[in-house]
């Protein structure tokens, strides 16, 4: 058996950074965590962090596209430039989100998404942990980027195929959709992380959505509701909206995008400060922009997806309207602890054991445990990702 051993960094735990670890490894699984040096096998092969951190890989659930790729291009070449992409930036899961698309392009999504997972292989990058159905059940006026002539209410003839499919963990719908009861319970009996987002809905509608098995947020403040918006929908007496029942109910998790231009820094503090590490995530929700030139872009598909323009910072729609990120997970991680001033170890947490407690993979991923998949990520002194290992064997671009 084959040992692989990590020296001279601080390993970043949940609740804690531990100086001069020692992360030993065999095959495939972490079997040490401390820093007891007599722990390292002889035979070992060492893995110098040179001073910096070394890191649980990154778990991201919200992720659209990167490398000039999207996932609802529907094909398996598509979905491993994504994995390629998102693997240079530290994350060795992800879980492939459906943008608005009819219901061949989901289709093709989620069989190019099953064939990459199935292959096993490390070398393709990220691994896929199941796929998030996150369009096409947005509200009219919720959409955002997302091509809002596709968007729909749900139908259960159409997503009782989807899950068929075997492979997804997130589902969302907006709660205030004819048929979104029906698509909580069965999405919950199916195990997935039921989420609303893209929604107008009011407290009353996340409530009845909760009741059914609802128990995240997308990507919060952006494309949801408040008080003024519920107003314009239901009138007076003005009434609570998914803001205040996220932030007033401790079973419901959400999540940010903390690329510094979504969100000030005011606002990523505040969300941790009202949520907690172990509530809400961080995530990407990247387009097919990351790493490529500024320029213009297809949102969703290739083929007829809305348009978008990429400024090497983050996505537009039109002025003033965002379109999704740029960035990877360690641009996140870095953003959150340096411009939201939240503690090192809680930023990554919010990257990986939190979504993966979420999404149920939390035993074998999401942090440096032993019994874990040896999914670690060594980070330099100013979070910039220097190695990725993936199951164990480090991994390399393969283009």
């Amino acid at each position: 058996m084959s040992h692989l051993c990590f020296l001279n960094g601080t390993a970043i735990l949940p609740d804690r950074l531990l100086p001069d670890a020692v992360i030993v490894c065999r095959d495939e699984r972490i079997t040490y965590v401390g820093t007891a040096r007599s722990r390292v096998p002889a035979s070992a092969k060492i893995i110098d962090a040179k001073g910096g951190y070394i890191c649980p890989g990154f778990v991201d659930i919200h992720i659209h596209g990167g490398g000039g790729a999207d996932v609802m291009d529907g094909t398996r070449e598509a979905v491993h430039t994504v994995c390629q992409s998102h693997a240079r930036h530290g994350t060795t899961t992800i879980f492939p989100t459906t943008s608005t698309g009819t219901d061949d392009q989901i289709h093709a999504m989620l069989a190019a998404c099953g064939e990459v997972r199935d292959t096993g292989k490390t070398d393709c990058g990220s691994k896929i942990g199941g796929v998030h159905l996150y369009g096409p059940y947005f509200a009219k006026g919720k959409t955002g980027c997302h091509d809002e002539s596709v968007c729909r209410a749900p139908k259960a003839a159409e997503y009782r195929r989807y899950f068929d499919s075997g492979i997804i963990g997130i589902a969302t719908c907006a709660a205030e959709l004819p048929g979104a009861a029906a698509f909580y319970q069965h999405a919950t009996k199916r195990g997935c992380l039921v989420t609303c987002g893209h929604s107008n809905s009011s407290w009353n509608e996340m409530d009845a959505g909760f009741k059914r098995g609802m128990r995240h947020v997308d990507h919060f403040w952006c494309a949801m509701s408040n008080v003024s918006s519920v107003r314009k929908r239901l009138g007076v007496p003005m009434q609570g909206s998914m803001l205040e029942y996220v932030l007033s109910n401790p079973e419901m998790s959400t999540e940010v995008i903390a690329d510094g231009m979504h969100l000030a820094p005011e606002l990523l503090s505040f969300a941790w400060r009202m949520k907690g590490s172990k509530r809400l995530c961080l995530v990407t929700d990247c387009n097919r922009a990351l790493d490529m030139p500024p320029g213009k872009y297809r949102f969703g598909p290739e083929a007829d997806g809305s348009w978008f323009t990429s400024d090497g910072q983050v996505g537009w729609a039109s002025p003033g309207s965002l379109a999704s990120s740029v960035m990877g997970m360690d641009h996140m991680v870095r953003t959150m602890h340096k411009l939201g001033n939240v503690p090192l170890q809680d930023a990554v947490r919010m990257a990986s054991l939190t979504p993966a407690e979420r999404t149920g993979i939390d035993q074998q991923v999401g942090s440096l445990t032993p019994g874990k998949q040896a999914d670690i990520v060594l980070l330099s002194k100013t979070l910039k990702v220097k190695q990725v290992h993936i199951n164990g064997e480090r991994w390399s671009p393969s283009r």
